[in-house]
């Protein structure tokens, strides 16, 4: 971004937003409405990265990526645990706390942090760029100020907090049985009912606008770790600062539109998925949320001092590590270049945050000029009226598999049979798909919990739980049964439902489609195979006026435009748009329609 000014958007001192360029796109722009977009250290070096590494990261973001709006330099996890044998992503006893139980840089890792300014020279210097500085932070305390019972730190004294004449410790406010999900030896909720608990919190984020970061992706708050109690005091916090701090969710496992819309006006981007890594199988999985949440009309929705984005995770592109992994890059990405196109337009059509995730030291010119495709970018920023295009047909082109394929309103899935299968998950227990659960005896001794809803319609047998087996995977879950038949989890506050899915469903096949509308009148249209097959992919102008009214398509409208992968132009489209369209890959075109 070229400007001086350090802040990026709302401030609470001045209630409005300014009117700044993004990298090179024109001014005029409020930049609360742009969803984000940076580097993410997590994809390329998972929890290992250093002070040298990241910096250097950050100069070629600052070199190459600012211009086209990559603003933001985000550290993920574990930068307060020591790269020592026998540290890992979920191990305990290696992490560095000061004497409040707050996690600071380790020094072995961080050099300037043993002057014990934390990340206020890293801070520093990544401002000095032109950037701003993120970091990633896990839910409430960790296990090792817990088992330390370190005091609480009280701001407003300096000192340990007190009430009720004592002193108050990490024990008093942690809730042991509340860890995190994916990281049970790492971190648990906090009391925040209790003012040590709040205060505890407190401490935490006033030391992080402190060191000067401009970005926090909160980790265990959402999705199967929703916290919504914790989400809300974190953002009244943010609120109150002098400078914005935007402010990310995770994880994404398990949301629904339902529950993201209790996030109004909290934050700044939610992920809406389990973490994406570099295969189709991920890639493809993302099509059913983004559609979603396109219609459940939350791109952008209210946000923190701003607007929220759902967010469909990190771009797993170029030189990459693996999850989990106590090492930095050492591998390619294993998507295809037309995996690679499909997953980048699907995020731009969606206006998903675009975090590249790949080692930028690294970096080749396919994916660069794939993240700074400037098409995308304009999408990505300003498109409107953004959905999935429901009217598409596939021909599979090949030896004996020339077919026709029609995507209904509905659905476009290969389908191998009809035979329907049950899956539980969860949700917010305000959606009312919740409702459906009821007890069942088993005789004098036993009882199980059945969900009935649409099985008495299908006539068949209902899907039961016994009382006293772990309902999901996380053994943690206790469930409580409500008298309004939803089934409550004390661990997440959500509420289990049953979803009806086809069992055969061949997910990562069928063609797909999106549209936009861009801000100078322009039409785009992305279409998308997931066969692995060539497949002729094609749409009606007639069929695209029933999704943008008023356009003025059915008359035969004369309509000029581009592909963008393949360059090829449209001088004339009166009827219907079509492409050949390679396994995986897909067509993006510009339309202009008189």
């Amino acid at each position: 971004m070229k400007t001086t000014l350090s802040l990026f958007c709302c401030s609470l001192s001045l209630l409005f937003c300014f009117y700044l360029p993004r990298g090179s796109l024109s001014a005029g722009v409020d930049r609360c409405k742009l969803p984000p977009r940076g580097w993410n250290s997590y994809d390329s070096f998972c929890w290992t990265i250093s002070e040298d590494d990241f910096l250097k990261s950050a100069k070629v973001v600052a070199k190459y990526l600012k211009s086209h709006g990559y603003e933001y330099v985000v550290l993920d996890y574990l930068w307060y645990r020591r790269l020592v044998p026998g540290a890992y992503t979920d191990s305990l006893g290696f992490d560095v706390i000061d004497q409040w139980g707050r996690m600071v840089p380790a020094p072995d890792r961080w050099h300037s942090a043993k002057s014990g300014n934390g990340f206020a020279e890293v801070a520093k210097e990544v401002h000095s760029l032109g950037l701003k500085f993120g970091i990633h932070v896990m839910r409430g305390l960790s296990r090792q100020a817990f088992d330390a019972n370190t005091p609480i730190l009280d701001i407003n004294t300096g000192r340990a907090y007190e009430e009720s004449g004592r002193e108050w410790r990490a024990q008093d406010i942690g809730i042991k049985e509340r860890s995190c999900a994916w990281m049970p030896h790492g971190f648990m909720s906090v009391n925040t009912s209790l003012p040590a608990g709040r205060a505890f919190l407190s401490s935490l984020y006033h030391q992080y606008a402190e060191w000067g970061v401009d970005f926090i992706k909160h980790d265990c708050v959402f999705g199967d770790d929703f916290n919504l109690e914790e989400i809300t005091y974190v953002s009244g916090l943010l609120k109150k600062f002098d400078r914005p701090i935007l402010y990310s969710l995770s994880p994404g496992t398990s949301v629904t539109p339902t529950m993201a819309k209790e996030l109004k006006g909290l934050a700044n981007m939610y992920r809406v998925t389990g973490d994406d890594w570099d295969s189709w199988g991920d890639v493809a999985s993302h099509f059913d949320v983004a559609r979603d949440f396109a219609k459940a009309e939350m791109v952008p929705g209210e946000g923190l001092l701003g607007s929220s984005w759902p967010d469909l995770d990190m771009l797993p592109l170029g030189w990459l590590t693996d999850a989990g992994a106590n090492q930095g890059p050492h591998r390619q990405c294993n998507l295809t270049l037309d995996e690679q196109r499909t997953q980048m337009t699907l995020w731009s059509m969606a206006r998903s945050p675009l975090m590249f995730g790949g080692d930028v030291r690294q970096i080749d010119e396919t994916t660069y000029k794939l993240i700074t495709n400037p098409t995308l970018l304009e999408i990505n920023d300003y498109s409107s009226n953004n959905m999935e295009f429901p009217y598409v047909t596939g021909k599979i082109l090949g030896p004996e598999r020339n077919h026709l394929m029609r995507r209904s309103k509905i659905s476009m899935l290969k389908r191998v049979n009809n035979h329907h299968t049950r899956v539980v998950g969860v949700t917010s227990c305000k959606d009312p798909n919740a409702n459906g659960w009821s007890v069942e005896s088993l005789g004098q001794y036993h009882e199980q919990i059945c969900w009935r809803k649409e099985d008495e319609q299908l006539n068949r047998e209902p899907l039961c739980l016994y009382k006293r087996k772990p309902l999901l995977a996380s053994s943690q879950q206790m469930w409580k049964l409500s008298s309004n038949a939803t089934l409550r989890s004390s661990y997440s506050g959500l509420c289990a439902r049953v979803k009806q899915v086809k069992a055969n469903d061949v997910r990562t096949s069928g063609v797909r489609s999106w549209i936009a509308t861009g801000r100078q009148g322009e039409i785009y249209v992305a279409f998308f195979n997931l066969n692995v097959e060539k497949t002729l992919i094609s749409a009606k102008l007639s069929d695209m006026a029933k999704v943008l009214p008023g356009r003025n398509l059915e008359d035969k409208a004369d309509c000029k435009g581009r592909e963008v992968w393949s360059g090829q132009r449209y001088e004339a489209v009166a009827d219907s748009l079509e492409m050949v369209v390679d396994k995986h890959g897909c067509a993006l075109f510009t339309l202009n329609c008189s």
